[in-house]
């Protein structure tokens, strides 16, 4: 988008935040860069220019602007609906790959080489992996400085910097500030109700229906792994260095989260994974403009805009649970999958009590007797299956996969047919174009609605609803009175 010079001007003069995350208005005579919706008076459109990304800005040699906060805008929406090799390097570069694995580890996972990848994204984002990854260290750091007492050589190093020099190099030219003036702008605070935890705000494009975000996931708890408390959706973590618990709360304006990391290097990885579980980087305008377009669809979407598609925080994990709920209702789901955490899973202290484990790594369950799951014996060979081929690397459910391989790769494994793969491509692999026709719950809604009740018809029904087919099931399945379409009491 911003290579439209005049659309991007009409939505800087109209500080339209629905466009905050897309592109960045650099402004020439001030060297400062701001999201479209910044408060400030606009530039005259002859002094601005717009960049795909922050880290293109800094490469440039803007600095963030310091009233709206570019650094904090929602993420490009365009790295979750495309699944092309820029889209798949992105999600890689925020899940923190390059800072552990370096651009040759990037490449690696790609395969393609780091010449390819560096072309790609300086082509289409004005930055190389490395930039792109040093402005999202920026911004780790910057959070750390403002919401914990860390001192800053515990900062530097926990935002993935290789020295405090270079730390504070970054966070000056970034910034404008050194890392002691932005700690010391931000007001004092009292001490977070949970010793360690850090306390953040997660933006997202309005409108956000939450209820059947957080109703789904509440509803599908796993105890032991995930529960609803106080508002919140809490669960476990199994992160690159550690573990963590997060708690997610529906505001307004924002998610609240709060993290318990044992390994602060892991903040960014969970702050990537959170906002992915929640698809807090979709642009809700452009789906529901689409699906209002239907006339059977358009009142659900007027009634409740801006529903998003509950995802996950580990692919695997929600490919080992959509085995176990194969044929059996969400409460024998969720008996299945508690026993397996009760006997495989990971032991983990949670200072505000309630969960107990992470969810067991595939590795784990790969080794565990067959014979002692209560479950058929068909479907126990689709589990050994799945927890061996994910176990053996195999098979690769990451950010990085691709949609339309790994789902004709799902349905070549005993025991996988459309449903169970097409749920894995809609909330583990992201794909928000998954559509489940086969599903009880959608041609229960079809068959209320008077649309077509076979398969084969509603798919073809839903052509028009492309690329957001896996929204549309959302609508559709919020027909139905299942606590899954309803925030937790």
């Amino acid at each position: 988008m911003h290579t439209d010079t005049e659309r991007c001007v009409r939505a800087v003069q109209s500080k339209d935040s629905r466009f905050d995350g897309w592109f960045f208005t650099a402004v020439l005579t001030t060297r400062i860069y701001c999201r479209p919706s910044c408060p400030v008076v606009p530039p005259k459109p002859e002094n601005m220019t717009f960049y795909p990304s922050a880290a293109a800005c800094q490469q440039a040699g803007f600095r963030a602007c310091k009233r709206c906060r570019p650094d904090t805008s929602p993420g490009s929406p365009e790295w979750n609906q495309r699944a092309d090799l820029v889209a798949r390097a992105m999600r890689l570069i925020a899940d923190g790959v390059v800072d552990r694995e370096g651009v040759p580890g990037l490449a690696a996972r790609l395969g393609y080489s780091t010449r390819q990848i560096e072309r790609q994204l300086l082509a289409e984002l004005g930055a190389g992996p490395l930039a792109l990854a040093r402005a999202q260290r920026a911004q780790t750091a910057r959070l750390l400085i403002e919401t914990t007492p860390l001192t800053m050589a515990e900062i530097a190093f926990a935002a993935g910097f290789s020295s405090i020099r270079t730390f504070n190099d970054t966070v000056r030219e970034v910034f404008a500030l050194s890392p002691s003036d932005l700690r010391a702008r931000v007001p004092k605070k009292t001490s977070p109700a949970t010793p360690g935890a850090l306390t953040l705000r997660l933006p997202f494009r309005a409108p956000l229906n939450p209820d059947n975000l957080f109703g789904h996931l509440a509803a599908t708890a796993v105890p032991g792994v995930e529960e609803w408390r106080d508002g919140a959706y809490r669960r476990t973590l199994r992160l690159p260095y550690g573990h963590g618990i997060a708690a997610l709360a529906p505001r307004p304006d924002h998610i609240a989260c709060r993290l318990t990391l044992s390994d602060l290097r892991d903040l960014t990885v969970a702050i990537s994974r959170c906002r992915r579980m929640l698809d807090l980087d979709a642009d809700p305008v452009a789906v529901d403009d689409q699906l209002r377009t239907d006339p059977v669809l358009a009142p659900l979407v007027d009634k409740a805009p801006g529903r998003r598609v509950p995802r996950t925080v580990d692919e695997a994990e929600f490919a080992v649970r959509a085995v176990l709920g194969q044929q059996v209702s969400t409460a024998a789901a969720r008996t299945h999958a508690g026993r397996l955490v009760t006997a495989h899973g990971e032991p983990v202290d949670d200072p505000e009590g309630g969960l107990t484990h992470l969810f067991p790594a595939p590795e784990a369950l790969a080794v565990l007797d067959p014979e002692t799951l209560a479950m058929p014996r068909t479907r126990r060979t689709t589990f050994t299956t799945l927890v061996r081929e994910l176990a053996d690397g195999a098979l690769n459910l990451g950010v990085e996969s691709d949609w339309s391989e790994t789902r004709a790769r799902l349905l070549t494994l005993p025991g996988f047919g459309p449903w169970t793969a097409d749920v894995i491509a809609m909330r583990a692999l992201g794909d928000p174009d998954a559509f489940l026709p086969t599903d009880l719950g959608i041609r229960r809604a079809a068959q209320e609605l008077g649309l077509p009740s076979t398969p084969a018809a509603l798919t073809a029904r839903a052509a028009a609803w492309r690329p957001w087919r896996a929204y549309a099931v959302q609508y559709l399945w919020a027909t139905d009175s299942h606590p899954i379409n309803f925030l937790p009491v």
